[in-house]
């Protein structure tokens, strides 16, 4: 089957693919509704991040009328810790979830999270699919590890996917399926599967304000995919052919450099054949393009009930997922970018940067305040990210706030083997500016690195030990000891 005739067929299934146009006429609510997107362990494996493999051309139209932040970090690559530091505005150091099990409202107890800002303002707040940890694929279908004052309701939809699981092909067995290389391509058009699901119920919500616009929404939408077991259906895992896929190359010297706490995996590629490790990779690509199949039909809903005019409509993922880089390292849980990087989208209406690219480094810790300030609500003064409204406007706005990231080694939850086994946990901490990334293992005891993204950014010259560079690592050194609390 060709790329055009799968092209066809698709056009055929659903309105996945059409062009999104100006609504004529927008709910006349006081304060802007907002569509929150999450994708689940995704990089900026998207067309509109320049990745000639990709084929998402849902969020790509996206991405074409709003602004899209280039270099966009999450604060923490598993999960849990993830979600739960943007959902609430706070660090990981601050809300202490440092893996999948812990929940914030241990450390932080009185939080007030994303969702409850705008229930508090009077907002519909609704919840489908995961936007606070799930254990996937175990946890779909279910509440996850969820935090029921965020929501006045949630779905939590189950779909094909799931049902087939006993057909998923493992290359990895010794690990689970949340973590495991295992992929299965299923007939349909995708709507059946959970992220299919989750869609059909978000457009079941707007159809449901469209008709009675009381009062204002906030949708957490929150996909699956491309997160393991990597299913999809067959007519998206047509759109990659696995010929056109190679596994990275990684130049010996960047390998030498790195220190071992930066390794993910001890053995790089899990030790399987590059064929194996191909299909796997078309499998995640394919995921990829069914999760925006589901993006799609959510965006055209929004315009066909005329709602977009009024929506604040955001898309990113959690972290993103490493595919072999850095010598044969997968996963997340790592602070280069493949694993630290993420794509984040807003389209706020009206924003005079629509359109644009911004290449200043933010963070998703800084959604909270974003999206309070854009809707006109008081930024809760613990949150500790800065609103980027600045950057909607103008999205090559100064901008003096760099991006943190950590990640554990050694610690009990990790999938990895540990570094050194007698070795305690510790923690590595990334700063990045507009030029530099500097990386910290155990506040330099496990190994330094600094890479200049401008001249390397695929992170290949780890500069940490050249006398040429000791000033700037001497300065990235001293902010990243800062607590980063500030707005």
């Amino acid at each position: 089957m060709t790329r055009r005739h799968v092209l066809a067929a698709l056009a055929l299934l659903a309105t996945f693919f059409s062009p999104v146009t100006s609504s004529a006429s927008a709910p006349k609510s006081i304060r802007p509704n907002v569509l929150l997107l999450v994708a689940d362990d995704l990089n900026t494996r998207l067309g509109c991040y320049g990745d000639p493999a990709a084929f998402s051309p849902n969020i790509d139209r996206l991405a074409s009328r709003s602004v899209r932040f280039d270099r966009a970090y999450c604060q923490y690559p598993v999960c849990g810790a993830s979600r739960a530091s943007f959902l609430t505005g706070l660090r990981p150091d601050t809300t202490q979830v440092f893996e999948n099990t812990r929940h914030f409202r241990q450390a932080v107890p009185d939080a007030q999270t994303l969702p409850q800002t705008f229930i508090r303002a009077g907002y519909s707040v609704v919840r489908a699919g995961k936007l606070f940890h799930y254990n996937v694929p175990a946890g779909i279908g279910t509440e996850g590890h969820d935090d029921p004052p965020s929501w006045h309701r949630t779905i939590n939809p189950s779909g094909r996917d799931k049902a087939e699981e006993k057909s998923l092909r493992n290359i990895t067995p010794k690990f689970g399926l949340g973590a495991a290389l295992a992929w299965h391509a299923t007939a349909g058009d995708g709507t059946d599967h959970t992220d299919g699901l989750i869609a059909t119920e978000v457009i079941k919500l707007l159809e449901q304000h469209a008709a009675r616009p009381d009062r204002p929404f906030f949708i957490g939408c929150g996909f699956f995919r491309p997160h393991v077991p990597t299913v999809a259906s067959k007519i998206f895992f047509d759109l990659h052919p696995v010929e056109k896929f190679r596994l990275p190359h990684a130049p010996a010297e960047h390998l030498a450099k790195i220190p071992a706490a930066a390794r993910l995996l001890p053995v790089p590629n899990y030790g399987l054949p590059e064929d194996q490790l191909r299909e796997f990779t078309r499998s995640y690509y394919a995921s990829v393009s069914l999760m925006d199949a589901q993006v799609g039909r959510v965006l055209d809903a929004l315009e066909r009930l005329g709602l977009a005019a009024n929506t604040i409509v955001v898309f990113l993922s959690d972290h993103g997922w490493m595919l072999g880089e850095h010598g044969g390292q997968w996963q997340k849980r790592s602070l280069f970018e493949e694993s630290a990087r993420v794509p984040l989208i807003i389209r706020a209406p009206g924003a005079k940067g629509n359109g644009q690219t911004s290449r200043r480094p933010v963070e998703l810790v800084d959604l909270h305040p974003t999206l309070a300030e854009l809707a006109g609500l008081p930024i809760h003064p613990k949150l500790e990210g800065r609103s980027l409204k600045p950057l909607l406007a103008n999205p090559q706005a100064a901008w003096d706030k760099p991006a943190f990231t950590q990640v554990t080694r050694n610690a009990e939850t990790s999938i990895t083997i540990a570094v050194d086994p007698t070795k305690p946990a510790f923690m590595g901490r990334s700063i990045r500016t507009e030029r530099w990334c500097y990386i910290e293992w155990a506040d330099g005891r496990e190994g330094a690195e600094l890479y200049d993204m401008q001249a390397d950014p695929k992170q290949n010259r780890n500069l940490a030990d050249d006398p040429k560079h000791m000033g700037v690592i001497t300065e990235l050194k001293a902010k990243l000891a800062v607590n980063p609390t500030v707005r």
